[in-house]
């Protein structure tokens, strides 16, 4: 049973190896299949596999009905605790009238016939709600068309319900799987001639479900990366470069060829021009089980050339980046004459917010085995881009990546981190290699090591106000080592994309604004982190309202809704903003400052908001929009006065239009809550001599259940009448800034570092 007593028996088709060749042919003697890509109804054409030519519609086959009434509706996105496994699949269901007891779920294998199947960005439900819709609005209507010609009756009296077809004035019923074969050779109806249910005739859309593998999560049947194996197959653990770039010299392995278990020791290529998702190279232990591979590689004595990144210090990078944001940088955006007003405010108020450099650190390390038969390549990965590691796999190992198939299991947390495909190649490699299944592990050490870094972070803020205290100029400028340096070595600039997440879309309503970026080189693997760089650029920005209103003697959260302004749309494209809105068209995703203020006030009435507290306890909030959804937090914080922080209670407002999947919406936000106090609190990654100085939780340090809010609530404030927007990151970009101006109402000091830990907060 699930949380509100809803109890599922819906079947999920296991990972297995024969994978490639179900979702080739997909329609068994009398099925039908229908295929839909990015909400464009695809022709039919013959299909790939056994069956009825004119039953498949490829190549972006979505769901498949069968003539034992079983539906089958492909996962095409990656399960890594957001429940997008689950929910895309309902959405299908949903519209084709399904009754859940007879759906399977099948996990895509790594193909562009599905579209993007990268799960980053918080970007499925929303690339995706639509085309599924379209998929079993599609379905639905081809069935009541082959029930109606059955019947000789207009489709129009016809609908579907409980896994079949209705004819609403008589009462009869016709179920899918006897429709299946008619239904198929049917055309394709047009795109124009689809209709969608009403949200009152909708039974999974918009109502709480439990995730489809809990059931195995909690009794440890489910297959994660590490679950698998081969007949076989050996277990590889790699010695890689302290830091970037640098290559082995010399290489003594008498001891671990020596090691009873160790089967061989090989060197690994490393990368060669722009690092992207290839390994990073080094020497390989092959053993027969994992302890032996790791005694193995602990036994390897060996040396390392020079790179260019060795000498890389994120004390001295820190300090760098603050002389980058305090000159003047490239304007990105610009509103009015913002030096000028500066200069004839009343008063002028500047700051430097900075935040470290963070690894992803998921429960589950990366981990991959690869199998090679007949010149063609299994990989089985925990991966959030099936289709990267696909092409990846196939570069390195030189073959064509038909011969490639990407199995995708669950993963135990991604963060980012596992949209690259190192570890899948390495796998590849070496089970070439070995001529045997190869399965490569990484351990938590490797991970935080070899991490694809969050990078570390310099926010400059000026402001001026007018003798009523008014926010009449706002300047910032970010600087930061670029993620472009990930496909570019050369890229110092910072990507439009990078300053449109939270910087250069700011909504406030100040008659002169400027944002600038600063250049910075980069020495280490940058990669996707949850939330991306509206980390920094929230806890900046919001700490740095949080400021201005006390300068201004104002309350902080009125002073917030005046800078929000007036209900209105913001376009920041007219004003030089060339990435505004998260690649989406601002006429479907408008900035609606209204949802904004909406959000912010139901967190802070939630929370009490100008409440008197007790000394060493304050209130704090902060209120962001990122990847099109509205987010407020709210908070309140303890603090001993030797500095110890506790946090009684967090509330989050978020509006996400239609919430698709509510519980799933609420968890995200309550992970969001623990993800942001780890991060503000005590993450924080660095190198020294190109080599990163933490090793494990010891020393980088995450939330335990002690610093964790004791209580979280989340209030999903959307009506439904907007479209579904992101989930998985919008929820963490506010908690910082409201901790930290919590911790400033608490003590009245303010801290502009992250991670918090690192200032002294102890009162008298």
């Amino acid at each position: 049973m699930s949380a509100h007593g809803n109890e599922t028996s819906r079947r999920i088709v296991a990972i297995g190896p024969d994978r490639r060749g179900f979702l080739k042919g997909m329609v068994g003697a009398g099925a039908f299949l229908l295929g839909v890509r990015a909400g464009v109804i695809a022709a039919p054409r013959p299909s790939d596999g056994p069956g009825d030519a004119a039953a498949a519609f490829a190549p972006n086959v979505w769901l498949a009905i069968e003539a034992d009434d079983r539906v089958r509706i492909v996962a095409h996105r990656s399960e890594m605790g957001t429940g997008i496994r689950t929910v895309l699949p309902l959405v299908v269901a949903d519209e084709l009238g399904c009754s859940r007891e007879k759906v399977e779920i099948v996990q895509a294998i790594g193909d562009e016939k599905y579209g993007s199947q990268d799960t980053d960005g918080s970007r499925s439900i929303r690339r995706f709600y639509e085309p599924m819709r379209a998929a079993g609005a599609t379905a639905a209507l081809m069935l009541r068309r082959a029930a109606a010609a059955r019947w000789k009756v207009p489709v129009g009296e016809t609908h579907t319900a409980d896994h079949a077809v209705v004819h609403g004035a008589t009462g009869k019923r016709l179920g899918f799987g006897a429709l299946a074969a008619d239904a198929a050779k049917l055309p394709v109806p047009d795109a124009t001639e689809l209709t969608f249910k009403k949200p009152a005739d909708r039974r999974f859309i918009g109502a709480d479900a439990p995730i489809d593998d809990a059931r195995g999560i909690v009794t440890g049947a489910a297959k994660f990366g590490g679950d698998i194996r081969r007949p076989g197959m050996l277990f590889a653990m790699i010695v890689r470069p302290p830091a970037l770039g640098q290559a082995v010299k010399t290489v003594d392995d008498k001891a671990t060829r020596a090691l009873k278990g160790v089967v061989d020791v090989v060197r690994v290529p490393g990368f060669s021009g722009a690092h992207a998702f290839q390994p990073l190279g080094g020497v390989a232990v092959l053993a027969r089980d994992t302890w032996s591979a790791l005694q193995g590689r602990r036994l390897l004595q060996v040396t390392w050339g020079e790179s260019p990144h060795s000498a890389l210090d994120d004390a001295a990078l820190a300090e760098r980046l603050v002389k980058i944001v305090e000159k003047p940088g490239a304007v990105l955006r610009e509103r009015g004459d913002t030096p000028k007003a500066l200069k004839s405010a009343d008063t002028r108020i500047a700051a430097t917010y900075r935040t470290a450099r963070l690894a992803h650190a998921p429960m589950e390390p990366p981990v991959a085995t690869a199998e090679w038969k007949d010149g063609a390549c299994t990989v089985w990965a925990p991966t959030q881009n099936p289709q990267a590691a696909r092409d990846e796999v196939a570069r390195m190992c030189a073959v064509d990546k038909a011969a490639v198939t990407v199995e995708v299991t669950l993963l135990g947390g991604g963060f980012g981190r596992k949209s690259k495909a190192d570890f899948a190649s390495e796998a590849a490699w070496l089970a070439r290699h070995a001529k045997a299944p190869v399965q490569v592990v990484w351990t938590r050490e490797d991970d935080i090591a070899h991490s694809y870094f969050h990078a570390p972070a310099a926010v400059h803020l000026e402001a001026g106000l007018d003798q009523k205290k008014r926010p009449v100029a706002w300047l910032q400028r970010s600087a930061f080592p670029t993620i472009t340096s990930t496909f570019n070595p050369a890229a110092k600039a910072p990507s439009p994309m990078e300053m449109g997440l939270g910087f250069t879309d700011v909504p406030w309503a100040v008659p002169n604004l400027r944002a600038e970026g600063g250049e910075v080189e980069h020495h280490s693997r940058i990669g996707w982190y949850r939330a991306v760089c509206n980390i920094w650029h929230a806890f900046a920005v919001h700490g740095f309202a949080d400021e201005l209103a006390h300068a201004a003697g104002a309350d902080p959260l009125a002073f917030l809704r005046d800078l929000i302004g007036p209900k209105r749309l913001v376009d920041p494209t007219t004003e030089g903003c060339t990435y505004p809105n998260y690649g989406e068209p601002l006429a479907k995703y408008p900035i609606d400052t209204g949802r904004l203020r909406r959000v912010l006030d139901r967190a802070a009435e939630d929370i009490g908001w100008g409440r008197k507290t007790p000394a060493g306890t304050g209130l704090g909030i902060a209120v962001h929009r990122s990847f099109l959804t509205y987010v407020a937090a709210a908070c309140e914080v303890q603090v001993s006065q030797q500095g110890k922080v506790s946090i009684p209670r967090f509330v989050i407002a978020a509006d996400c239009g239609l919430a698709v999947n509510p519980d799933r919406v609420r968890a995200q936000m309550e992970g969001s809550v623990v993800f942001g106090v780890s991060l503000a609190l005590h993450s924080a990654a660095s190198h020294k001599a190109g080599r990163i100085e933490q090793s494990n939780f010891h020393d980088y340090r995450i939330a335990r259940i002690t610093d964790a809010p004791r209580r979280i609530d989340v209030r999903l404030v959307g009506d439904g009448e907007n479209l579904p927007t992101g989930v998985g990151e919008p929820g963490v970009p506010p908690i910082a800034p409201a901790l930290a101006n919590g911790i400033f109402a608490a003590t009245g000091k303010r801290v502009r570092e992250l991670p918090l830990s690192r200032a002294d907060l102890s009162w008298s």
